[in-house]
């Protein structure tokens, strides 16, 4: 397939980033966008072409679009995903990939019940330092891993703005900004067999700052925080029994890291990135889709719904609940 042509749901700016990101490859465009409101999707449009949708069920129906991206707020994307499934249309779903792990699992059930394709635009497990990461890791050349530490914070709090500060948007640094420290560690160690979590809830209910443990099975601990109250170094190390790999701000974007060993020698691993690195996602999807592939081994829909368990478990501890949940 030359031309691989999305259909976009949700005209934000995170969908423009992507759209945006999509002008560096070849092989993609952007061939319509959907909104609840025509001329928002209109507006997108005036930038990256596309034909313009005032709802999301034309857009499922529209045969020239070979995939849908989902970039509403996470408590839409359970409807707008499974719907666009029930069309036939594979889809990447923005993180978080789901509000909990149930809305997960009835998201894969779709996939599965329809034979389509369906990832987790979690990005940075797609960028190319990642890749290296993982590569690094199989190695074995900083032995057993022992300890991770990574944070993510931004100064977005005092900033008013719903999709953080609603609980009815599912709101919070957990969901939208811890998301990255969470599937970083589970990308390295798993599934953890013990959570401890603290949080501190705004005055509307939802976490301005969550701090986590995890324990794994072989004694290996990850200590992860993120916050929405202020910035935070955004860094992450992995540490081993022979030496460890430190992670530059932002750990999760196209960044510079290091190896550093016990015997003092030191590989750096340069930023060459050009980008912001929503494309590796976007060109992923697209090969499982021309391939009749439905779910991707960088991220499958275990890993997805193992990590939205995980959140679960997180916000259990620290007292995180949605007024729409059951």
């Amino acid at each position: 397939m030359s031309n691989f042509s999305w259909g976009i749901v949700g005209p934000g700016g995170i969908a423009r980033a992507f759209a945006t990101d999509l002008q560096l490859i070849d092989g993609h465009t952007v061939g319509a966008v959907g909104s609840r409101t025509l001329s928002n999707a209109q507006e997108f449009t005036k930038s990256f072409g596309g034909t313009a949708y005032g709802n999301y069920e034309e857009l499922f129906r529209d045969p020239s679009i070979d995939a849908i991206y989902v970039a509403t707020p996470h408590p839409a994307h359970k409807d707008n995903v499974i719907a666009a499934l029930c069309a036939g249309k594979p889809v990447l779903c923005e993180k978080p990939f789901a509000v909990n792990a149930l809305e997960a699992q009835e998201m894969v059930a779709a996939a599965r019940r329809n034979n389509v394709a369906l990832m987790e635009a979690m990005w940075a497990r797609f960028l190319p330092h990642y890749a290296q990461v993982r590569e690094i890791i199989a190695s074995g050349i900083l032995g057993k891993i022992v300890t991770i530490h990574a944070d993510h914070g931004q100064r977005l709090a005092d900033q008013n703005i719903p999709r953080l500060i609603e609980p009815s948007l599912a709101g919070g640094a957990l969901l939208d900004l811890g998301i990255y420290p969470v599937s970083f560690a589970h990308m390295i160690l798993g599934n953890p067999t013990k959570i401890t979590a603290s949080g501190v809830l705004t005055e509307k209910g939802v976490d301005a700052q969550t701090s986590m443990i995890f324990d794994y099975a072989d004694g290996a601990q990850a200590i992860l925080n993120t916050t929405m109250i202020e910035e935070t170094p955004c860094r992450a190390v992995v540490a081993g029994l022979n030496g460890w790999l430190e992670i530059d701000r932002v750990f999760y974007s196209p960044t510079s890291m290091r190896v550093t060993l016990f015997d003092g020698s030191v590989t750096q691993y340069p930023h060459t990135y050009a980008g912001h690195g929503l494309r590796e996602q976007a060109e992923v999807f697209k090969k499982l889709v021309v391939s009749g592939q439905t779910q991707s081994e960088i991220l499958n829909w275990k890993d997805t719904v193992d990590i939205m368990q995980t959140l679960d478990t997180v916000r259990s501890l620290i007292g995180l609940r949605y007024p729409f949940e059951q």
